[in-house]
């Protein structure tokens, strides 16, 4: 008898590797390639970070999984700035980047074959290797009609969402976690981007979180919100993320990374702690982002694109030709030809098809070139 390692997983081609024949042409491009198909933050992770990452690099003895008391007390108080429920210790914990939880907690929580997954119709493709990776089936919902949701015991929200920066109101949260409690179901709300609002309410009063005591009741049964500092402080090569939310559910999903030794590396949480604890840096890493987006959003204008109106939060800009129909890869190349790489609709569910992503995370250099390229080349 054979054993033939490795079998194929039920997994789609990585998306990224799609745009290698687009990327090849932007960069053949006179003044070189304008990469905005990506969120990788570009700018400098703030000094006070490096320097808390400094202090503690003398860790020579195994993190804990659950994360230090230190790094926890920093969640929770960033929970209550945010007005979530207090969860207390037991429900919350660092994660190794928000990627690693979406695309592990279906698994860690028991969900299995046979079982649905219900993910955004338009949305981050982890969600659906998650519910894949647990051997679950993947369904599309529009998450804001949580009457026409098939049963399922874990459904994933994106708000702000990824790619189309749209944002769930807390009526419309409500709706979804009435749905769950009918059913016993858990959501699990990535709200990675909740420190980027560009429109009101969301500027003057904040992003909404599912575990807000107005949306859940006060009660985070069934709920889980995760977070990371990849965006708001330039962390994503730290791998620093958090899980806030029902203990009942969060130290399930501990005990499972425990056997499995899962664990985020002791400066990095301490770090993390000094950073949760600091708004100052955000603000200005906002700020960064906002004329960015405001150069952009000038230039698609000139070009006669569209910019979708609901894109209130985030590092993207959902844009389509209104000339050209539903051809995501036709705008992707369009683009490439002015040396500036962007992601198709493609990538995000066939609901995104027609319009394609395009990131504020260039250098201001890169960004002004991208900008002058559209506004005075694009026709």
């Amino acid at each position: 008898m054979t054993f033939p390692l490795p079998r194929a997983l039920d997994l789609p081609e990585f998306p990224w590797d799609q745009l290698a024949p687009a990327k090849t042409r932007a960069a053949d491009y006179p003044g070189g390639l304008c990469d905005l198909s990506v969120g990788t933050p570009v700018d400098d992770t703030p000094a006070f970070i490096r320097a808390a990452l400094a202090d503690a690099a003398n860790a020579h003895g195994y993190p804990t999984v659950a994360g230090t008391r230190e790094v926890r007390d920093a969640i929770l108080a960033w929970g209550a700035r945010r007005g979530m429920v207090d969860v207390g210790r037991s429900g919350v914990t660092p994660t190794i980047g928000s990627k690693e939880a979406v695309a592990w907690i279906p698994a860690l929580l028991g969900v299995r074959a046979g079982d649905a997954v219900l993910v955004p119709e338009v949305a981050y493709p982890t969600y659906d290797v998650g519910a894949r990776l647990a051997g679950a089936t993947p369904i599309p919902v529009d998450p804001t009609r949580p009457g026409s949701w098939p049963d399922a015991p874990l459904v994933y929200l994106n708000s702000p969402g990824n790619p189309d920066g749209h944002v769930m109101n807390k009526e419309q949260l409500r709706g979804a976690v009435a749905w769950a409690r009918a059913r016993g179901a858990v959501i699990v709300s990535d709200e990675c981007y909740a420190a980027l609002p560009w429109s009101e309410p969301y500027v003057s009063e904040g992003v909404p979180s599912l575990l807000d005591a107005h949306v859940c009741g006060g009660d985070p049964s069934g709920l889980l919100v995760l977070y990371s500092l990849s965006k708001q402080s330039n962390l994503a090569g730290y791998r620093a993320a958090l899980m806030y939310g029902d203990p009942a559910l969060v130290q399930a999903i501990v005990t499972v990374r425990r056997h499995s030794g899962l664990m985020v590396p002791s400066p990095v949480q301490h770090a993390m702690a000094l950073t949760l604890a600091d708004t100052e840096h955000v603000a200005a890493q906002r700020s960064v982002y906002e004329a960015r987006r405001a150069l952009l959003l000038h230039a698609l204008a000139c070009a006669g694109l569209e910019v979708d109106p609901a894109s209130a939060a985030g590092l993207y800009l959902w844009v389509a030709d209104p000339t050209a129909g539903a051809d995501s890869w036709a705008l992707v190349n369009r683009f490439a030809e002015l040396g500036i790489l962007v992601a198709p609709g493609d990538f995000y569910g066939t609901a995104a098809r027609g319009r394609v992503r395009v990131a504020l995370t260039a250098t201001d250099e890169r960004m002004k070139a991208a900008a002058s390229r559209i506004a005075s080349r694009w026709r």
